[in-house]
């Protein structure tokens, strides 16, 4: 379940203000949409050029990565036959004017599909199905001084709810309650089928999901504090887990993963 409770402590230039403002929001709007442009369609010079130099990328898969390191993992994955789609579902964006600081908050769907099984030689068809998963995309921006063009520092995600979607509409596999439950309510059966791959998926990444009602995962809400960190001016955000600190897989037990959550402000 989500929060009913606000987890931002600040309000920011986010809708209407003036025309400089406007103009500020939709070029780091443009940023933000060049990820499902541009990675999905292999444009890796172009996807490079939305990033500055020290950029780093969390996603399930790839966890912790420089924007090189990602874009070179990404390539990989593709060669061996990963194929993962993004639908832009809005974006809004957050600015600080006067810091010339930006967080792009992109509603996406990712989908991936996967295949298990199947022998060409007995006539056996794969099961092929995907996984959607609802998410938004954090991007933290800042202008360039140098170029006053806008560049993205880093990209983390919220996972919010994901499913299978069965691609022949009626054949999708079961995955144990047991293998479901290593992984945090909103990306549990991505996880599964991306570890299916190889894959080794990161437990510590922010959901909307706690255990009960009026409470909220805790790094989903460390997340929103480093937002209001970077747009403030701060240098630098660390936007990695406290060591010990792992995500709840939603439903109260641990896996060895649990963070206590607590009530939002």
């Amino acid at each position: 379940m989500t929060s009913p409770n606000d987890p931002h402590a600040k309000v920011y230039s986010h809708v209407n203000g003036s025309e400089g403002d406007t103009l500020a929001r939709l070029a780091v709007s443009e940023l933000c949409k060049g990820w499902p442009v541009y990675r999905d369609s292999s444009e890796w010079k172009n996807f490079r050029s939305l990033f500055c130099d020290d950029a780093y990328v969390w996603t399930t898969w790839s966890g912790r990565q420089t924007i090189d390191g990602f874009i070179q993992m990404s390539k990989e994955g593709k060669a061996k036959g990963d194929f993962i789609m993004h639908r832009e579902c809005g974006t809004l964006v957050e600015l600080d004017p006067l810091r010339n600081r930006a967080v792009g908050k992109m509603k996406a769907t990712i989908t991936q599909r996967f295949r298990i099984g199947g022998d060409d030689t007995m006539g056996l068809e794969p099961i092929v199905f995907d996984v959607d998963c609802d998410c938004r995309f954090n991007f933290f921006c800042f202008r360039n001084s140098d170029t006053d063009a806008w560049k993205i520092k880093y990209v983390k995600l919220i996972y919010e709810k994901d499913k299978l979607v069965p691609v022949d509409g009626k054949t999708s596999p079961s995955f144990t309650k047991e293998t479901l439950d290593r992984y945090p309510e909103g990306y549990k059966y991505l996880g599964a089928a991306q570890h299916m791959l190889g894959h080794d998926v990161d437990l510590s990444l922010p959901t909307i999901q706690g255990p009960e009602y009026g409470l909220a995962n805790i790094v989903w809400l460390e997340l929103y504090e480093k937002m209001e960190q970077w747009l403030d001016g701060a240098r630098d955000v660390d936007l990695s887990i406290t060591p010990g600190h792992k995500n709840t897989n939603g439903n109260g037990s641990s896996n060895g993963h649990y963070i206590e959550p607590r009530r939002l402000r």
